[in-house]
């Protein structure tokens, strides 16, 4: 049983990134289909999943169409009840849900400021009093989720949940423009910045299509703030150790340096994600570690 969900350029599309976790950190099995935003891909492609308008759409296996962010984690959590979407206990479970909803309905000032751009990290991106009024915002809801549900882990109720998939591209935000929060709040973005399925997205967002100009801001830079990833680049020449694709099987044609040893990959953007990161990949991994 495998979904389709329709999602948008990766480096830029927040709520396509919300979409995806849902999936790849609870491990359903998801079919995904990428279009170019500001383009007539995005529509073109939603042709087929009729009302839907927006990325991220969802259609399930037997063929429902389900729009908007937390729609599509709710449905999964009523047919994957095992998968962990939402926390068990009723009270974190109301607790998640509560914050939840605040982050799909507000800080508008935060996502109008500083539009996700996983590509780039700025150092100062002089952030404005409403701004800074949804960063209050964002960490006395963080900690309140905390003391409510008597979490001590780096997630907001207890195990990673909706509630977190929800504040991901949030925490990319915080990250991307250096934005100033007490130690508590950047422990959680680190966390965010650390978690597996958000390196893979980003991964993949640094490679997948060409950079959108409507993103870049003229603001000064520095090195993403996340973990420091291998040793990597592509090579045109060399001897892999690997006959086959580590993800598909099929055999290698691109051919990538990573930590001082030569590695094959079937097609370029299996390469390019796993030289973003190959820490992210964990079938890579294991042929790294092999």
């Amino acid at each position: 049983m495998t979904y389709d969900l329709v999602i948008g350029d990766r480096g830029y599309s927040s709520w396509s990134l919300r979409g995806w976790l849902f999936f790849d950190a609870f491990g359903i099995p998801v079919k995904t289909h990428l279009a170019r935003l500001y383009s007539d891909e995005l529509p073109h492609m939603l042709r087929d999943y009729g009302p839907a308008r927006t990325a991220p759409t969802m259609k399930t296996p037997d063929g429902v169409v389900v729009t908007e962010s937390l729609a599509i984690a709710e449905e999964l959590a009523s047919r994957h009840p095992d998968a962990g979407l939402w926390p068990s206990d009723p009270k974190a479970r109301a607790i998640a849900r509560t914050v939840a909803a605040e982050m799909h309905a507000g800080f508008t000032a935060l996502r109008s400021h500083c539009a996700m751009n996983l590509r780039l990290s700025y150092t100062d991106c002089a952030p404005t009093a409403a701004v800074l009024a949804d960063l209050a915002r964002l960490e006395t809801i963080w900690a309140w989720a905390r003391e409510q549900t008597g979490a001590t882990g780096p997630w907001l109720c207890g195990d990673y949940s909706v509630a977190d998939a929800m504040f991901a591209p949030v925490a990319a935000r915080i990250a991307g423009h250096n934005l100033p929060v007490g130690p508590v709040s950047a422990a959680y973005v680190a966390a965010h910045l650390a978690h597996p399925s958000f390196r893979r997205w980003r991964a993949m967002g640094l490679v997948d299509l060409p950079d959108l100009p409507q993103y870049k801001r003229d603001w000064p830079t520095r090195p993403w703030p996340g973990p420091e990833p291998i040793a990597a680049q592509a090579v045109d020449s060399g001897t892999a150790e690997n006959a086959t694709c580590p993800y598909s099987g099929k055999p290698v044609t691109h051919l990538a340096q990573i930590d001082g040893r030569i590695f094959g990959f079937c097609n370029a953007f299996c390469r390019d994600k796993t030289v973003a990161d190959p820490a992210a990949w964990p079938k890579f991994m294991a042929l790294l570690d092999r």
